[in-house]
């Protein structure tokens, strides 16, 4: 229990309260309902903003923060539509989509998989609570009836259309589309355009993980004839693996942290004089939901590549769950990987000492 839970809690402690001061006839109860669903969508935003910014976010918050939007909202339009002031198909069609998308989370849940908000569907939520304080007010002050008209008309349609690209994007997991797993994956076109790259210069590849667990050299190696550029890699999680498997210095994991450019760059240098390959990939992030007893934020993230031309790091900052931050990262290494092949294609394949 942390302060962004809170503050979810209350979103639906306001609910029951929301719907009596709604259907109670007394001076001023539409402005006190009013002036309370604001206040509880504008903690909508704060809780979020604190769980990412202070890393609090948990398990506990991400199922309760949808659920209570959905209620706070649902619930309100219900009792509107009793009082005549919201056309009922108006909640059939918020709650229809809502149902669907609890539906395919639902579907890849059981597959190990998270669906991550998209920007839509947080553009839906904004439109939604602001038409219905705008239905709220209609009711004291008539002259607002025709803009709660025209806020209910764009609530409907961004909701119509997140709920859409959602079920688009995410097609494969009810078996439309290729999906993730299919020839049009941009990550698998990666390792695939990789695999190509390597095989046709010559050049070996090597990897060190440290938040992404291995899903690097997963994707790499899921190409057939893999094996003939990808020697190994090391899933260097706690700081003694990378200690004593890479050769990190103990001052450099002390002075810097863990998550920093300089033990990404030297995490790479020590897969790829371990393993004795043309190149070499490391990663280091915060994946979250946690910070991990850090003050650096979630999401931060390393991509290293030391070769035998050179070195490089490039620091990230995504901004998605768990899986969504270790997929990501693994999808930019790639690309770093490609970038860095294609710099030393030509080059004669004589390594640095290792």
């Amino acid at each position: 229990m942390n302060l962004p839970v809170i503050l979810t809690l209350s979103r639906l402690a306001a609910i029951p309260v929301l719907m009596a001061l709604l259907l109670l006839p007394f001076r001023g109860h539409d402005q006190l309902a009013a002036a309370l669903f604001i206040v509880s969508s504008f903690t909508d935003t704060l809780d979020g903003q604190i769980a990412r910014r202070r890393g609090m976010v948990s398990d506990l918050g991400k199922f309760l923060d949808p659920l209570a939007d959905k209620l706070l909202v649902l619930s309100v339009l219900i009792v509107l539509v009793q009082e005549g002031l919201v056309a009922a198909w108006v909640v059939v069609v918020i709650f229809s989509r809502e149902l669907l998308i609890t539906i395919l989370r639902s579907v890849g849940a059981s597959q190990g998989r998270v669906i991550a908000a998209a920007p839509l569907g947080k553009t839906k939520t904004v439109t939604q609570m602001a038409a219905v304080a705008l239905l709220i007010l209609q009711r004291p002050y008539p002259v607002l009836v025709t803009v709660a008209d025209i806020a209910v008309a764009v609530a409907v349609v961004f909701t119509i259309v997140s709920g859409a690209d959602i079920l688009w994007r995410y097609r494969h997991l009810i078996g439309l589309g290729e999906g993730e797993r299919g020839a049009a994956s941009p990550v698998d076109q990666s390792a695939a355009e990789l695999g190509v790259l390597l095989s046709r210069e010559g050049f070996t590849v090597s990897v060190a993980e440290s938040c992404t667990a291995g899903l690097l050299g997963a994707l790499i190696t899921d190409r057939p004839g893999s094996s003939a550029y990808f020697l190994g890699g090391v899933i260097a999680y706690a700081d003694e693996v990378k200690r004593n498997e890479l050769r990190v210095p103990a001052a450099l994991l002390a002075r810097n942290g863990a998550v920093s450019r300089e033990v990404a760059l030297a995490m790479a240098e020590g897969a790829r004089r371990r393993f004795g390959t043309s190149l070499a990939a490391s990663i280091t992030c915060i994946a979250g939901p946690g910070a991990e007893g850090t003050a650096k934020p979630i999401g931060l993230t390393y991509i290293a590549v030391d070769s035998e031309w050179g070195s490089r790091c490039e620091e990230y900052s995504f901004t998605g769950d768990r899986w969504s931050n270790r997929r990501q990262a693994a999808a930019q290494a790639l690309r770093l990987l490609i970038d860095e092949v294609r710099e030393g294609a030509g080059r004669p394949n004589t390594r640095r000492p290792a």
